[in-house]
């Protein structure tokens, strides 16, 4: 395994974390007897394999069900001095409601204190207040670590960028957990913010959000070999050095080994995908057009920007990996969240639009005129039955 600082709380995190949102047996939180007896063999055997990896830091979540029980069986059994436990909490309108749901994961989890604690879904204005306001979250966390209850304090985020640069620059967190993978470039401005601050950088679910790409549609393995689309994700990541650490959000044990196999070409990381970066540049060109390739993501606005919250933003990107690298079945389980996810993926699909007013929102755009009608193709190739978060499915 490789290591990387963890920005200014000096852990050396390994770049490949263990996620704990996939093995766990409920997304709701059970009674220890309704856990099966095959489910716990499968979560304990998945942390030891992470283990013997090198793979010291377990990341969990008081969100994730019986994940946080389940991990209690096992963590105290392991030598304490050799692991980086992560859980996270949603933000409250309250600090003692904060307090009282990490003390629900303290004693889930039979642990006296955790290395990392993160704000859970830091995705909107009004939750970022309820963190740093006096006498919020943030607050309350910061006594937790003066009690000694945890090291240091971190946040997670599906917000707009603008809203992630917020809370970096507030300078109360050590580290922060948010998406950015080759599908999605549009959080590098925070990433760099986050350097700028000596933060810590923890990508958040690369394979999932990032394309489905356990299940790569054949296209993109031509295109990506000879690396998996898997493997490539994952050092297009790590040849950025603000970048620390990969959530791997494994269901089972073997759920490691293509990732692990990535880092035989982690000292000539650049190399390796250079080729594959020039082919996925090329088929997109030709797709959609030299023009389209190199700005479609400028200047875009936020769906709190569009009338009717269309997110144009997000049904763009979506579109346009979907038709030029046929990942159409990632694409369609994200555009279908759209409406249905809360704050967790914001804004509406473009099942209803006004063309006018979304292109008079869209002034300064250079493809503005065009839009509407990608809305409506979007829309067409995309929409489906309506999902529901991982954590609302079962």
């Amino acid at each position: 395994m490789r290591y990387r600082r963890f920005g200014r709380t000096e852990l050396q995190m390994p770049v490949l974390s263990c996620g704990g949102m996939r093995y766990q047996q409920s997304w709701d939180d059970v009674e220890p007897k309704a856990i099966k007896e095959a489910a716990q063999r499968n979560l304990e055997a998945t942390v030891l394999r992470a283990l013997e990896l090198g793979i010291n830091h377990i990341e969990t979540a008081r969100g994730y069900g019986s994940s946080e029980m389940q991990l209690g069986w096992i963590l105290p059994k392991l030598p304490r001095e050799k692991l980086i436990v992560q859980t996270k909490i949603e933000p409250f309108a309250t600090a003692a409601e904060f307090v009282a749901t990490f003390e629900t994961s303290m004693r889930y989890l039979k642990l006296d204190h955790v290395e990392l604690l993160s704000l859970h879904g830091v995705n909107n204005a009004e939750l970022l207040d309820w963190s740093l306001r006096p006498g919020g979250c943030v607050e309350a966390a910061r006594k937790l670590q003066r009690d000694g209850r945890c090291r240091f304090i971190g946040f997670s985020t599906h917000a707009p960028t603008d809203v992630i640069i917020r809370a970096i620059e507030s300078d109360a967190f050590d580290y922060v957990n948010l998406h950015w993978y080759y599908v999605n470039d549009f959080n590098w401005p925070a990433i760099e913010a986050a350097a700028a601050h000596d933060m810590g950088v923890f990508i958040i679910s690369p394979s999932d959000k990032g394309g489905k790409l356990y299940a790569p549609p054949a296209k993109l393995r031509a295109l990506c070999a000879p690396l998996t689309p898997i493997q490539f994700n994952d050092l297009y990541c790590l040849t950025r050095s603000e970048v620390h650490t990969l959530s791997i959000g494994a269901a089972r044990p073997s759920d490691f080994d293509e990732h692990v196999a990535a880092l035989e070409h982690y000292d000539n990381a650049a190399e390796a995908i250079g080729p594959v970066e020039q082919r996925l540049r090329a088929e997109i060109a030709r797709i959609h057009g030299t023009e389209w390739a190199a700005e479609w993501s400028r200047a875009l606005p936020g769906y709190q920007d569009v009338p009717g919250e269309i997110n144009v933003q997000e049904i763009l990107r979506l579109w346009h990996f979907a038709k030029a690298l046929d990942l159409t079945d990632w694409a369609r389980m994200r555009y279908n969240l759209l409406g249905n996810a809360g704050h967790w993926l914001p804004g509406q699909n473009a099942a209803e639009f006004d063309a006018g007013k979304v292109r008079a929102a869209l002034n300064g755009y250079r493809f503005a005129e065009q839009v509407p009608k990608i809305l409506s193709e979007a829309h067409a190739l995309l929409h489906g039955e309506q999902q529901k978060r991982l954590s609302e499915s079962s």
